[in-house]
């Protein structure tokens, strides 16, 4: 019978990159920023997407009717403060934080 963990040619495959990159969550923080001034959906894309493009940044939902996001975020690679100032490029006014930990 054939071993799943090796190719045809023989050699290990490979596992991948996800599961290697997510094994230690150790780091892993919770976060939710109250946000003042968005008003659509166009609103909650902008601040995601400036959000998602900081390294340690996991997850991302952006609630505009609610005036929150909540991130999830590998603490020893980027800080709340990071974050805060993210929503604040994107031009929106973040009001306060909760934080706690995540598992």
């Amino acid at each position: 019978m054939a071993d799943p963990a090796r190719t045809n040619s023989g050699q290990a495959a490979a596992e991948p990159a996800a599961t290697i990159a997510r094994t230690d969550v150790n780091a892993d923080r919770f976060v939710l920023i109250r946000i003042e001034g968005m008003h659509c959906h166009k609103c909650e894309q902008m601040i995601k997407k400036q959000l998602q493009r900081r390294p340690g940044v996991h997850e991302v939902e952006v609630d505009f009717a609610s005036g929150q996001a909540s991130i999830l975020f590998n603490a020893d690679l980027i800080g709340v403060g990071e974050l805060v100032d993210a929503v604040k490029e994107a031009g929106y006014k973040p009001v306060g934080f909760t934080q706690s930990h995540e598992g």
